[in-house]
């Protein structure tokens, strides 16, 4: 018989002031001597000193280290000062969670998520996205064993951050799509719950979406948790299918050849509506929900050339050709995605 381990995230702690509570979550965590708080200049101002207050209260030894560029280069400097640490706090955007968490999984230290933005699902997934020769590549890690979502210090975020998460999210929607089409062309595994767990924090979200507003701590709760749900999908599937699809291709595709890409949850979304065209669903309703959020829906909202947005619908196809998508093996023709992109509205 085969059996399978699914890991999620142990402790999970969410609520406005919640990370004043770090260290007391820390020892219910079984972490004590030292342990090593990872943050940007910025978000250690914003979230980290308050982190690390509370660490110390709690008699834990604190060593600080500045995470300025998700790269293998940041991720080998964190695990050249693991030596000693019980844990691994990543306090920030996903750029600093990525690298922790990947530092973490491979030295064989507790991490713990600390999300000072709730920007995309990697706030607790068992994923790490590392810059790579211009773009990015996804590599597994260990979830983290524990999350601290402090929804007051998110709320604070630029709105445009969660806006981005939102896109993430609602991405779900044909991700699935494209997994289900992987399953009955080629078998691929496919996990009934996992996809589930995907769709309805989808769903709620695209509820919701009137009620997602600037400032509101409880517009943050909604999606920082919907953030974790999807992450832990990925968990139960054992990788990122339930989450990403063609939609992240083309977004990956952005990251390699636009001069300056968009936030990752934002060309997501836009990835979203012209996927869902190509699946012969509501791409309109996706469109619309994204407006209602505020989020991009075009190519001039995004900041990216129309060029670009035709080039990365050609050439999403190949990236992870192992991941098969509505986009199949052969990808767009220049003048099919110009098409598409025309008939989405995504360019003009």
């Amino acid at each position: 018989m085969d059996f399978k381990r699914v890991k999620l995230p142990r402790d999970i702690h969410t609520g406005p002031g919640v990370i004043k509570e770090t260290g007391s979550i820390c020892r219910d965590l079984r972490m004590e001597g030292k342990v090593l708080v990872a943050s940007g200049p910025k978000t250690l101002k914003i979230a980290g000193e308050k982190a690390i207050a509370s660490l110390q209260d709690q008699g834990f030894e604190v060593d600080t280290v500045n995470v300025d560029y998700p790269s293998q280069e940041a991720v080998l400097e964190l695990q050249e000062l693991m030596g000693n640490v019980s844990g691994v706090l990543g306090v920030g955007g996903g750029k600093v969670i990525d690298v922790a968490k990947l530092a973490s999984t491979r030295s064989g230290v507790q991490f713990v998520s600390i999300p000072t933005a709730a920007s995309h699902d990697g706030i607790a997934s068992p994923r790490a996205s590392i810059k790579n020769h211009g773009g990015s590549v996804s590599l597994n890690a260990e979830p983290p064993m524990g999350v601290i979502g402090d929804t007051e210090i998110i709320s604070q975020a630029p709105f445009r951050l969660l806006a981005a998460g939102c896109g993430d999210i609602i991405s779900n929607q044909t991700a699935v799509l494209d997994w289900k089409l992987a399953h009955r062309l080629l078998n691929e595994d496919y996990s009934d719950s996992a996809a589930e767990l995907s769709l309805i924090t989808a769903k709620m979200t695209i509820k919701s979406a009137g009620a997602i507003k600037k400032g509101h701590i409880e517009s943050a709760a909604l999606v920082i948790k919907a953030l974790i749900s999807s992450g832990m999908a990925i968990s139960i599937a054992g990788n990122s299918r339930p989450a990403s699809g063609a939609e992240h291709k083309f977004s990956h595709a952005l990251d390699m050849i636009a001069p300056r890409p968009a936030l990752h949850g934002e060309q997501c979304g836009v990835g979203t509506i012209m996927m869902m065209y190509l699946h012969g669903g509501d791409w309109e309703y996706i469109q619309n929900t994204l407006q209602t959020i505020k989020a991009p829906t075009t190519a001039k909202e995004l900041g990216i050339d129309p060029e670009y947005i035709i080039k990365a619908l050609k050439m999403a196809h190949t990236i992870r050709k192992e991941r098969y998508t509505i986009l199949g093996d052969r990808g767009l023709t220049e003048d099919s995605a110009e098409k598409l992109a025309l008939k989405t509205g995504v360019i003009t």
